[in-house]
Protein backbone atom coordinates (compact mmCIF):
# COMPACT_ATOMS: atom_id res chain seq x y z
CA UNK A 1 0.00 0.00 0.00
CA UNK A 2 1.63 3.30 -1.31
CA UNK A 3 1.02 5.16 2.47
CA UNK A 4 2.21 8.49 0.75
CA UNK A 5 -0.78 8.78 -1.33
CA UNK A 6 -3.79 7.55 1.27
CA UNK A 7 -2.26 9.07 4.19
CA UNK A 8 -2.98 13.09 4.24
CA UNK A 9 -0.23 14.83 5.56
CA UNK A 10 1.72 11.68 6.15
CA UNK A 11 5.48 13.68 7.14
CA UNK A 12 5.70 16.93 9.36
CA UNK A 13 8.06 19.31 9.44
CA UNK A 14 9.34 19.40 5.84
CA UNK A 15 10.21 16.10 5.48
CA UNK A 16 9.54 14.20 2.26
CA UNK A 17 7.66 10.70 2.53
CA UNK A 18 8.93 7.52 0.54
CA UNK A 19 7.00 4.95 0.33
CA UNK A 20 8.49 1.16 1.31
CA UNK A 21 7.21 -2.53 1.35
CA UNK A 22 4.82 -2.50 4.04
CA UNK A 23 4.88 0.59 5.24
CA UNK A 24 6.62 3.87 4.19
CA UNK A 25 9.64 6.32 5.58
CA UNK A 26 9.53 10.27 6.41
CA UNK A 27 12.92 11.24 5.04
CA UNK A 28 14.55 14.85 4.73
CA UNK A 29 14.27 16.08 1.47
CA UNK A 30 17.57 16.40 0.28
CA UNK A 31 18.23 12.45 1.33
CA UNK A 32 19.48 10.43 -1.95
CA UNK A 33 17.56 7.11 -1.53
CA UNK A 34 19.52 3.75 -2.98
CA UNK A 35 17.20 0.85 -3.03
CA UNK A 36 18.68 -2.56 -3.41
CA UNK A 37 16.39 -5.55 -4.09
CA UNK A 38 18.36 -8.10 -2.37
CA UNK A 39 19.30 -5.85 1.27
CA UNK A 40 17.09 -3.42 3.04
CA UNK A 41 17.06 0.42 2.06
CA UNK A 42 19.25 2.38 3.32
CA UNK A 43 19.91 6.16 3.37
CA UNK A 44 22.22 8.91 3.22
CA UNK A 45 21.82 12.39 3.68
CA UNK A 46 23.39 14.26 0.81
CA UNK A 47 23.54 18.02 -0.56
CA UNK A 48 22.82 16.94 -4.12
CA UNK A 49 19.67 16.00 -5.93
CA UNK A 50 16.81 13.96 -4.12
CA UNK A 51 17.00 11.11 -6.63
CA UNK A 52 15.88 7.14 -5.74
CA UNK A 53 18.74 4.76 -7.69
CA UNK A 54 17.59 1.27 -7.47
CA UNK A 55 19.90 -1.32 -8.01
CA UNK A 56 19.50 -4.91 -9.19
CA UNK A 57 22.62 -7.18 -8.12
CA UNK A 58 23.18 -10.10 -10.58
CA UNK A 59 21.58 -12.85 -8.26
CA UNK A 60 20.48 -15.69 -10.84
CA UNK A 61 19.54 -17.34 -7.08
CA UNK A 62 16.82 -14.74 -6.51
CA UNK A 63 13.37 -15.71 -7.74
CA UNK A 64 11.23 -13.62 -9.40
CA UNK A 65 8.14 -12.35 -6.96
CA UNK A 66 4.88 -14.92 -7.43
CA UNK A 67 2.28 -12.93 -9.81
CA UNK A 68 -1.01 -15.38 -8.73
CA UNK A 69 -0.15 -14.31 -4.51
CA UNK A 70 -3.48 -12.47 -3.68
CA UNK A 71 -3.29 -9.36 -1.39
CA UNK A 72 -5.99 -8.90 1.33
CA UNK A 73 -7.66 -4.98 0.50
CA UNK A 74 -9.16 -3.26 3.46
CA UNK A 75 -12.96 -2.30 2.93
CA UNK A 76 -13.23 0.28 0.26
CA UNK A 77 -10.16 -0.84 -1.59
CA UNK A 78 -9.96 -3.56 -4.07
CA UNK A 79 -7.12 -5.62 -5.73
CA UNK A 80 -5.41 -3.89 -9.25
CA UNK A 81 -4.42 -5.76 -12.24
CA UNK A 82 -0.84 -4.41 -10.68
CA UNK A 83 -1.24 -6.48 -7.16
CA UNK A 84 -2.27 -3.03 -5.52
CA UNK A 85 -4.91 -2.01 -3.36
CA UNK A 86 -6.84 1.20 -5.15
CA UNK A 87 -9.87 2.77 -3.54
CA UNK A 88 -13.22 2.02 -5.47
CA UNK A 89 -14.95 5.18 -6.23
CA UNK A 90 -18.36 4.54 -5.30
CA UNK A 91 -19.50 7.67 -6.79
CA UNK A 92 -18.97 6.34 -9.97
CA UNK A 93 -20.03 2.92 -9.47
CA UNK A 94 -23.13 3.57 -8.17
CA UNK A 95 -22.24 1.63 -4.88
CA UNK A 96 -23.82 4.36 -2.72
CA UNK A 97 -26.75 5.57 -0.53
CA UNK A 98 -27.26 9.10 -0.98
CA UNK A 99 -30.41 10.40 -1.35
CA UNK A 100 -31.44 12.11 -5.01
CA UNK A 101 -31.24 15.40 -3.11
CA UNK A 102 -27.99 14.57 -1.90
CA UNK A 103 -24.26 14.83 -4.10
CA UNK A 104 -22.46 11.78 -3.67
CA UNK A 105 -18.47 12.94 -3.01
CA UNK A 106 -15.85 9.84 -3.00
CA UNK A 107 -13.15 9.68 -0.24
CA UNK A 108 -10.24 6.98 0.01
CA UNK A 109 -11.87 4.04 1.16
CA UNK A 110 -15.35 5.31 1.33
CA UNK A 111 -17.84 8.28 -0.21
CA UNK A 112 -19.65 10.90 1.66
CA UNK A 113 -23.50 12.54 0.80
CA UNK A 114 -23.49 15.75 1.07
CA UNK A 115 -26.06 18.84 0.08
CA UNK A 116 -25.92 20.47 -3.20
CA UNK A 117 -24.44 24.15 -2.97
CA UNK A 118 -27.15 26.16 -1.01
CA UNK A 119 -28.92 23.40 0.79
CA UNK A 120 -28.01 22.27 3.84
CA UNK A 121 -28.37 18.80 5.74
CA UNK A 122 -31.41 18.99 8.40
CA UNK A 123 -31.02 15.42 9.47
CA UNK A 124 -30.99 13.32 6.22
CA UNK A 125 -32.81 15.65 3.94
CA UNK A 126 -31.24 18.72 2.29
CA UNK A 127 -33.31 22.14 2.22
CA UNK A 128 -32.76 25.27 0.74
CA UNK A 129 -30.75 27.79 2.48
CA UNK A 130 -32.37 31.30 2.96
CA UNK A 131 -29.37 33.08 1.71
CA UNK A 132 -32.03 36.59 2.42
CA UNK A 133 -32.06 35.56 6.06
CA UNK A 134 -28.47 35.51 6.70
CA UNK A 135 -25.95 39.31 6.76
CA UNK A 136 -27.17 41.13 3.81
CA UNK A 137 -25.61 39.95 0.34
CA UNK A 138 -27.63 42.46 -1.10
CA UNK A 139 -27.55 46.05 -1.72
CA UNK A 140 -31.06 46.66 -1.71
CA UNK A 141 -33.46 43.51 -2.09
CA UNK A 142 -32.59 40.06 -1.97
CA UNK A 143 -34.59 37.63 -3.44
CA UNK A 144 -34.13 33.93 -2.25
CA UNK A 145 -34.14 31.01 -4.98
CA UNK A 146 -34.13 27.29 -4.67
CA UNK A 147 -29.87 26.53 -3.84
CA UNK A 148 -29.24 30.15 -4.64
CA UNK A 149 -30.40 33.71 -4.80
CA UNK A 150 -30.13 36.88 -6.50
CA UNK A 151 -30.13 40.96 -5.70
CA UNK A 152 -32.21 43.35 -7.00
CA UNK A 153 -32.39 47.38 -7.28
CA UNK A 154 -35.10 50.13 -6.25
CA UNK A 155 -35.96 51.93 -8.88
CA UNK A 156 -33.22 54.40 -10.45
CA UNK A 157 -30.94 51.79 -9.60
CA UNK A 158 -29.18 49.15 -11.15
CA UNK A 159 -27.08 46.56 -9.96
CA UNK A 160 -23.02 46.28 -10.87
CA UNK A 161 -20.67 43.86 -12.36
CA UNK A 162 -20.45 42.08 -8.55
CA UNK A 163 -24.38 41.63 -8.46
CA UNK A 164 -24.77 42.22 -5.47
CA UNK A 165 -23.96 46.32 -5.09
CA UNK A 166 -26.80 48.50 -6.50
CA UNK A 167 -25.24 51.65 -8.80
CA UNK A 168 -27.38 55.10 -9.57
CA UNK A 169 -28.94 55.22 -13.48
CA UNK A 170 -28.20 58.27 -14.68
CA UNK A 171 -31.07 58.35 -16.89
CA UNK A 172 -30.52 61.60 -18.14
CA UNK A 173 -27.46 59.91 -20.38
CA UNK A 174 -29.00 56.84 -20.54
CA UNK A 175 -32.33 57.47 -22.21
CA UNK A 176 -32.89 61.40 -21.64
CA UNK A 177 -36.85 61.37 -20.75
CA UNK A 178 -37.09 64.87 -20.46
CA UNK A 179 -38.79 67.21 -23.27
CA UNK A 180 -36.04 70.24 -22.57
CA UNK A 181 -33.52 70.05 -19.41
CA UNK A 182 -32.65 67.06 -17.54
CA UNK A 183 -31.11 66.94 -14.29
CA UNK A 184 -30.01 63.07 -12.12
CA UNK A 185 -30.82 62.56 -8.48
CA UNK A 186 -30.33 59.91 -6.69
CA UNK A 187 -32.26 57.18 -8.02
CA UNK A 188 -34.27 59.49 -9.62
CA UNK A 189 -34.26 62.50 -12.52
CA UNK A 190 -36.04 66.10 -12.52
CA UNK A 191 -37.47 67.63 -15.88
CA UNK A 192 -37.37 71.15 -16.32
CA UNK A 193 -38.13 73.56 -18.97
CA UNK A 194 -36.55 76.53 -20.95
CA UNK A 195 -37.62 80.00 -19.73
CA UNK A 196 -41.32 80.43 -21.46
CA UNK A 197 -41.93 77.18 -20.74
CA UNK A 198 -43.78 75.08 -17.49
CA UNK A 199 -43.98 71.28 -17.03
CA UNK A 200 -46.81 69.74 -17.80
CA UNK A 201 -48.47 67.05 -15.43
CA UNK A 202 -46.35 64.56 -16.37
CA UNK A 203 -43.49 66.05 -14.93
CA UNK A 204 -41.78 65.19 -18.09
CA UNK A 205 -43.17 67.12 -20.89
CA UNK A 206 -42.86 71.33 -21.53
CA UNK A 207 -46.04 73.17 -22.06
CA UNK A 208 -45.63 76.70 -23.67
CA UNK A 209 -46.59 79.32 -20.96
CA UNK A 210 -48.94 81.87 -22.18
CA UNK A 211 -47.74 84.98 -20.04
CA UNK A 212 -50.45 87.38 -21.67
CA UNK A 213 -52.75 85.19 -19.97
CA UNK A 214 -50.99 85.33 -16.45
CA UNK A 215 -50.85 88.81 -15.90
CA UNK A 216 -52.91 92.08 -17.79
CA UNK A 217 -49.79 94.31 -16.98
CA UNK A 218 -47.01 92.86 -18.77
CA UNK A 219 -47.92 95.15 -22.30
CA UNK A 220 -48.79 98.66 -22.37
CA UNK A 221 -51.38 98.13 -25.43
CA UNK A 222 -51.49 94.57 -26.48
CA UNK A 223 -49.71 91.19 -25.26
CA UNK A 224 -48.66 88.27 -28.18
CA UNK A 225 -48.16 85.16 -26.95
CA UNK A 226 -45.51 83.09 -28.73
CA UNK A 227 -43.68 79.81 -28.05
CA UNK A 228 -41.17 80.44 -24.86
CA UNK A 229 -42.10 83.80 -24.67
CA UNK A 230 -44.60 86.56 -25.49
CA UNK A 231 -43.94 90.01 -27.42
CA UNK A 232 -45.82 93.30 -27.38
CA UNK A 233 -47.33 95.26 -30.59
CA UNK A 234 -48.12 98.74 -30.21
CA UNK A 235 -51.38 100.75 -32.20
CA UNK A 236 -51.05 102.59 -35.79
CA UNK A 237 -49.10 105.64 -35.03
CA UNK A 238 -47.12 103.92 -31.92
CA UNK A 239 -43.92 102.15 -31.62
CA UNK A 240 -42.80 99.71 -29.35
CA UNK A 241 -40.41 101.14 -26.70
CA UNK A 242 -37.97 98.45 -24.24
CA UNK A 243 -40.32 96.03 -25.38
CA UNK A 244 -43.01 97.14 -23.27
CA UNK A 245 -44.29 100.76 -23.75
CA UNK A 246 -45.47 102.20 -27.03
CA UNK A 247 -44.73 105.72 -27.79
CA UNK A 248 -46.42 108.15 -30.27
CA UNK A 249 -44.70 108.29 -33.41
CA UNK A 250 -44.08 111.94 -35.02
CA UNK A 251 -45.85 111.60 -38.06
CA UNK A 252 -44.75 115.43 -38.65
CA UNK A 253 -41.21 114.37 -38.56
CA UNK A 254 -41.30 111.32 -40.27
CA UNK A 255 -43.71 111.21 -43.10
CA UNK A 256 -44.93 114.60 -43.34
CA UNK A 257 -48.04 114.46 -45.76
CA UNK A 258 -49.25 118.21 -45.03
CA UNK A 259 -48.92 120.25 -48.20
CA UNK A 260 -47.04 123.21 -48.27
CA UNK A 261 -49.57 125.89 -47.42
CA UNK A 262 -50.53 123.64 -44.64
CA UNK A 263 -48.56 123.00 -41.22
CA UNK A 264 -48.32 119.67 -39.28
CA UNK A 265 -49.52 119.15 -35.90
CA UNK A 266 -48.79 115.76 -34.22
CA UNK A 267 -51.18 114.35 -31.40
CA UNK A 268 -50.88 111.08 -29.67
CA UNK A 269 -51.18 108.29 -31.94
CA UNK A 270 -51.92 110.44 -35.19
CA UNK A 271 -51.35 113.91 -36.65
CA UNK A 272 -53.47 116.43 -38.63
CA UNK A 273 -52.93 119.21 -41.36
CA UNK A 274 -53.84 122.94 -40.23
CA UNK A 275 -54.04 125.78 -42.73
CA UNK A 276 -51.23 128.04 -42.25
CA UNK A 277 -53.30 130.93 -42.31
CA UNK A 278 -56.27 130.44 -40.70
CA UNK A 279 -57.59 133.71 -40.70
CA UNK A 280 -61.02 134.37 -42.56
CA UNK A 281 -62.65 137.67 -43.50
CA UNK A 282 -62.44 140.57 -42.28
CA UNK A 283 -59.18 139.10 -40.28
CA UNK A 284 -55.98 139.45 -41.63
CA UNK A 285 -52.71 137.43 -40.94
CA UNK A 286 -50.25 139.40 -38.86
CA UNK A 287 -47.85 136.59 -37.55
CA UNK A 288 -48.14 132.92 -38.66
CA UNK A 289 -51.09 132.06 -35.79
CA UNK A 290 -52.20 135.66 -34.76
CA UNK A 291 -54.84 137.24 -36.77
CA UNK A 292 -56.43 140.64 -36.61
CA UNK A 293 -59.67 142.71 -37.80
CA UNK A 294 -58.36 146.06 -38.92
CA UNK A 295 -59.88 148.56 -36.64
CA UNK A 296 -60.80 150.95 -40.22
CA UNK A 297 -63.66 148.36 -41.03
CA UNK A 298 -66.75 148.88 -39.54
CA UNK A 299 -67.70 145.29 -38.87
CA UNK A 300 -64.29 144.94 -36.42
CA UNK A 301 -65.92 146.51 -34.30
CA UNK A 302 -68.31 144.10 -32.94
CA UNK A 303 -66.12 142.05 -33.58
CA UNK A 304 -62.61 140.33 -31.33
CA UNK A 305 -59.68 142.73 -32.01
CA UNK A 306 -57.34 139.63 -32.67
CA UNK A 307 -58.02 135.66 -32.59
CA UNK A 308 -54.89 133.51 -31.97
CA UNK A 309 -54.89 129.91 -33.28
CA UNK A 310 -53.46 127.51 -30.56
CA UNK A 311 -53.22 123.32 -31.15
CA UNK A 312 -52.57 120.68 -28.26
CA UNK A 313 -53.01 117.22 -27.93
CA UNK A 314 -53.83 115.19 -24.89
CA UNK A 315 -54.15 111.61 -23.69
CA UNK A 316 -57.67 109.80 -23.65
CA UNK A 317 -59.08 109.33 -20.28
CA UNK A 318 -56.96 111.92 -18.94
CA UNK A 319 -57.69 111.92 -14.96
CA UNK A 320 -59.62 115.12 -14.20
CA UNK A 321 -59.35 117.85 -12.74
CA UNK A 322 -56.65 118.79 -14.43
CA UNK A 323 -55.18 121.90 -15.66
CA UNK A 324 -54.20 121.61 -19.16
CA UNK A 325 -53.16 125.52 -20.48
CA UNK A 326 -52.99 128.33 -19.19
CA UNK A 327 -54.07 132.08 -21.66
CA UNK A 328 -51.98 135.45 -21.00
CA UNK A 329 -52.33 138.57 -21.89
CA UNK A 330 -49.32 139.45 -24.79
CA UNK A 331 -49.90 143.20 -23.57
CA UNK A 332 -50.63 144.69 -20.46
CA UNK A 333 -52.15 148.24 -20.52
CA UNK A 334 -52.53 150.47 -17.46
CA UNK A 335 -55.80 151.01 -15.11
CA UNK A 336 -57.18 148.16 -17.47
CA UNK A 337 -59.48 145.24 -15.56
CA UNK A 338 -59.03 141.68 -17.67
CA UNK A 339 -61.79 138.68 -17.43
CA UNK A 340 -61.56 135.31 -19.14
CA UNK A 341 -64.50 133.32 -20.37
CA UNK A 342 -64.91 130.42 -22.07
CA UNK A 343 -66.91 131.85 -25.13
CA UNK A 344 -67.79 129.21 -27.05
CA UNK A 345 -66.94 125.02 -27.18
CA UNK A 346 -67.85 124.06 -23.64
CA UNK A 347 -71.45 123.10 -24.57
CA UNK A 348 -71.11 119.58 -22.54
CA UNK A 349 -69.13 121.65 -19.48
CA UNK A 350 -66.02 119.62 -19.98
CA UNK A 351 -64.06 122.85 -19.03
CA UNK A 352 -63.43 125.47 -16.84
CA UNK A 353 -61.27 128.46 -16.69
CA UNK A 354 -60.41 129.65 -13.55
CA UNK A 355 -58.20 133.24 -13.83
CA UNK A 356 -55.13 132.89 -11.92
CA UNK A 357 -53.66 136.66 -11.90
CA UNK A 358 -54.99 139.98 -13.18
CA UNK A 359 -53.45 139.12 -16.55
CA UNK A 360 -53.96 135.22 -16.91
CA UNK A 361 -56.58 132.61 -16.54
CA UNK A 362 -56.00 128.50 -17.06
CA UNK A 363 -58.33 126.05 -18.53
CA UNK A 364 -59.06 123.00 -16.64
CA UNK A 365 -60.56 120.01 -17.78
CA UNK A 366 -63.29 118.74 -15.68
CA UNK A 367 -64.81 115.76 -17.42
CA UNK A 368 -62.92 112.94 -18.98
CA UNK A 369 -62.23 112.82 -22.77
CA UNK A 370 -62.16 109.89 -24.89
CA UNK A 371 -60.54 109.95 -28.49
CA UNK A 372 -60.32 109.97 -30.88
CA UNK A 373 -62.20 113.62 -30.74
CA UNK A 374 -61.31 117.26 -31.91
CA UNK A 375 -62.32 119.67 -29.16
CA UNK A 376 -62.29 123.73 -30.70
CA UNK A 377 -62.72 125.68 -27.46
CA UNK A 378 -62.96 129.93 -28.09
CA UNK A 379 -61.02 131.38 -24.58
CA UNK A 380 -62.11 135.29 -24.75
CA UNK A 381 -60.34 138.11 -22.73
CA UNK A 382 -62.39 140.97 -21.99
CA UNK A 383 -60.45 144.00 -21.58
CA UNK A 384 -61.76 147.42 -19.77
CA UNK A 385 -60.16 150.60 -19.20
CA UNK A 386 -61.00 153.55 -16.92
CA UNK A 387 -62.64 155.66 -19.98
CA UNK A 388 -65.11 152.20 -20.22
CA UNK A 389 -63.58 151.33 -23.29
CA UNK A 390 -63.56 147.78 -23.97
CA UNK A 391 -62.00 145.24 -26.35
CA UNK A 392 -61.44 141.62 -26.56
CA UNK A 393 -59.10 138.81 -27.48
CA UNK A 394 -60.07 135.39 -28.77
CA UNK A 395 -57.69 132.55 -27.69
CA UNK A 396 -58.95 130.02 -30.33
CA UNK A 397 -57.66 126.63 -28.52
CA UNK A 398 -58.02 123.12 -30.84
CA UNK A 399 -57.60 120.23 -28.29
CA UNK A 400 -56.95 116.89 -29.84
CA UNK A 401 -57.89 113.99 -27.95
CA UNK A 402 -55.74 111.02 -29.14
CA UNK A 403 -57.56 107.39 -29.35
CA UNK A 404 -55.72 105.54 -26.06
CA UNK A 405 -54.41 106.67 -23.03
CA UNK A 406 -51.02 106.48 -23.93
Amino acid sequence: IDECEIVPDACKGGMKCVNHYGGYLCLPRTAQIIVNEREEAAAESTSGRNNVIRRTPADPQRAPPNPTHQIQCAAGYEQSDHNVCQDIDECATGTHNCRADQVCVNLRGSFSCQCPPGYQKRGEQCVDIDECTLPPYCHHRCVNTPGSYYCQCNAGFQLASNNHTCVDINECDANNPCAQQCYNILGSFICQCNPGFELSSDRINCEDTDECRTSSYLCQYQCVNEPGKFSCVCPEGYQVVGGRTCQDINECETTNECREDEICWNYHGGFRCYPRNPCQEPYVLTSENRCLCPVSNAICRELPYSVVYKYMSIRSDRTVPSDIFQIQATSIYPNTINTFRIKSGNENGEFYLRQTSAVSAMLVLVKSLSGPREHIVDLEMLTVNSLNYRTSSVLRLTIIVGPYAF
